[in-house]
């Protein structure tokens, strides 16, 4: 039952709560941040909800977020459906031993890493992010959890940019809250 004076979460329009930001962080770009969304407790909690309904047919036993702000989904949403999280951060930032997969992106390369304990082969880890616009680091972060031995059954995102096609680059589906077509 929603609170009084709330609409439900199934009407609670996510885009109003996301704005976009022109010329950042490069003139030409436009940035949709979700820092307005966070701070909206009524629509953070119908994000989490509507996010919550689209993974659970996947029967994660784990979420993976993506550094930093696909912690922001991943370990919320993780606690909702009473998981475990893990987190993909950039080099030397986890302590004891860790795995990595490097990988190369439309400006150079990157890396990604986990604990080497983090996940195990009996593991179904549904990786996040806050958002998914070419798909270069999301698809990485699908080869780390792989390398790790666990088994990703789906991707999600709280924003596509669907005009990068970001999606064409994963091999598993995606489920993502808002789509921005330009």
């Amino acid at each position: 039952m929603p609170e009084q004076g709330l609409p439900p979460a199934a009407e609670f329009d996510l885009k109003a709560h996301i704005r976009g930001i022109p010329d950042f962080p490069k003139p030409g770009i436009l940035f949709y941040d979700i820092s307005t969304l966070l701070r909206n407790g009524p629509a953070w909690k119908a994000a989490m909800s509507r996010m919550a309904g689209k993974i659970r047919p996947y029967r994660p036993t784990m979420l993976a977020g993506i550094e930093s702000r696909g912690f922001l989904l991943a370990a919320p949403l993780a606690l909702e459906l009473g998981l475990g999280f893990v987190m993909l951060r950039k080099p030397r930032k986890l302590p004891g031993e860790t795995i990595g997969y490097d990988y190369e992106l439309e400006y150079g390369t990157d890396r990604l890493e986990m604990q080497a304990d983090a996940v195990t082969a009996a593991d179904r880890v549904v990786v996040l992010d806050d958002l998914l616009a070419t798909g270069g680091t999301m698809a990485a972060s699908i080869q780390l959890l792989r390398k790790a031995g666990a088994t990703v059954p789906a991707a999600g995102a709280m924003v596509e940019l669907t005009f990068l096609n970001g999606r064409q680059r994963l091999d598993v589906p995606v489920e993502t809250l808002v789509a921005y077509d330009s």
